[in-house]
């Protein structure tokens, strides 16, 4: 069983924005609860190499920003390495720069579409090179004198719809974006707290551009995306109760709290507040032996994308079958998630077809142990490793090092939490 209360480790796509945000802003930044993960270490690369001062004080990141347009070109290759946050976001800044840089990633970026970013900034005037018509890495970019866009998202993405906005901080009139769905708004939230010109109605956001940003204090909550392991171990395993305190609940992140409450989970949120702009809470979660099966389909996919993989472990235990659809994006990530969650839960015994486009889950099924193809995929992996509390067999993993792309530290906390 899992016991226990716990503060979790700062979230990932905030701690990114907040390394970048700071970088562009003009003064010190401190940043709080950031995310030491191999991802943001990234993006504090890439921007050490184009001159920001970026230094740690104990468990809290110093970024001495250069302001709007002080990035210096990078004398290196700018390495995202498995972070594709990290390039997609980063496109949009080094599009509004007058310098030219170079982005490469590692194998799994290497195969990862770019053209989705590279495209909208290609019509706002960026000169753009890259292998298949700029769609895949290594990218070189020409920055600089941008032109404003009014632009319809063809898919619902933070990360296009981040990088779009950063460009438009340096175009020449005012941008708007169209969503076809909403997706996750860290960026719209804390580019406002820096001084942004940004309006958001609906699924429209206007963009205008601005003279400079200025610094700003940030305290990262603990990331939803790392509690969903945490969450669905302590569901699935008899006589568990666990605290996580300081959780981001950003109404775009909260997905796997409603697919929980409708599977009847046992799921409780505590001491709601508002911290930075960002709402911020405390889960409890307790054991639930009478899980139901769900759908789950374009209304709530944006909201917990990341999530699918423990989704489909916590689906195997409920009643009945579990629909997943309108997620073809968990192709395009760090692996094909679709295939490797669907294979794996298939090795372990579970009763599981894959759709072109999600999944079904035929539950409850008796899980055992196998060998875990994890693709070097942290969301994978740790979906994995959680499915290992309840099988009858050990749960082998092909890689575990690929979780400290996103969660160092958490076999120790699973660890300290099993009693």
């Amino acid at each position: 069983m899992l016991k226990g209360s716990f503060e979790l480790i700062g979230d990932k796509s905030i701690s990114h924005r907040a390394i970048m945000f700071s970088s562009i802003s003009k003064g010190h930044n401190r940043i709080s609860n950031f995310l030491m993960g191999q991802d943001c270490l990234s993006t504090i690369s890439c921007f050490r190499k184009m001159g920001v001062g970026i230094n740690f004080e104990g468990k809290d990141v110093i970024v001495k920003g250069n302001g709007l347009y002080g990035l210096k070109k990078p004398i290196d290759i700018l390495d995202v390495g498995n972070s594709g946050t990290t390039i997609r976001l980063i496109m949009g800044i080094l599009a509004g720069n007058e310098f030219d840089a170079t982005l490469v990633g590692d194998e799994s970026i290497g195969k990862r579409p770019m053209k989705r970013v590279t495209d909208p900034l290609k019509s706002m005037g960026c000169k753009i090179e890259g292998r298949d018509d700029g769609n895949l890495t290594p990218i070189k970019i020409y920055g600089g004198n941008l032109n404003c866009i009014d632009y319809k998202m063809p898919v619902a993405s933070a990360q296009v719809k981040s990088a779009i906005i950063l460009a438009s901080l340096y175009a020449n009139g005012q941008s708007i974006i169209h969503e076809k769905a909403r997706s996750r708004n860290h960026s719209e939230i804390m580019l406002k707290s820096f001084g942004a010109n940004i309006s958001v109605e609906d699924l429209k956001i206007n963009i205008n551009p601005v003279e400079e940003l200025y610094s700003q204090d940030i305290y990262v909550p603990g990331d939803i995306s790392s509690a969903a392991f945490i969450i669905v171990g302590a569901l699935i395993t008899k006589g568990s109760e666990v605290l996580i305190k300081n959780i981001g609940l950003n109404e775009t992140r909260t997905g796997i709290i409603d697919v929980v409450k409708s599977m009847n989970g046992n799921i409780e949120i505590l001491n709601k507040r508002l911290v930075g702009g960002e709402v911020v809470g405390d889960l409890l979660v307790k054991y639930s032996d009478e899980l139901q099966s769900t759908t789950i389909d374009k209304n709530i996919i944006p909201k917990l994308i990341d999530e699918i993989p423990i989704i489909a472990v916590l689906a195997s235990q409920a009643e009945g079958s579990t629909i997943i659809k309108d997620a073809k994006e968990l192709k395009v990530k760090e692996s094909n998630r679709i295939k490797a969650t669907v294979d794996n839960l298939k090795k372990m015994g579970c009763n599981i077809e894959e759709l072109e486009d999600g999944m079904v889950i035929n539950g409850k099924c008796s899980l055992k142990g196998a060998k875990i193809e994890t693709f070097k995929d942290h969301r994978i992996a740790m979906a994995f490793s959680i499915a290992n509390l309840i099988s009858d067999g050990e749960v082998k993993l092909d890689n575990k090092e690929c979780i400290d792309i996103s969660f160092p530290g958490y076999f120790n906390l699973l660890k300290e939490l099993c009693k």
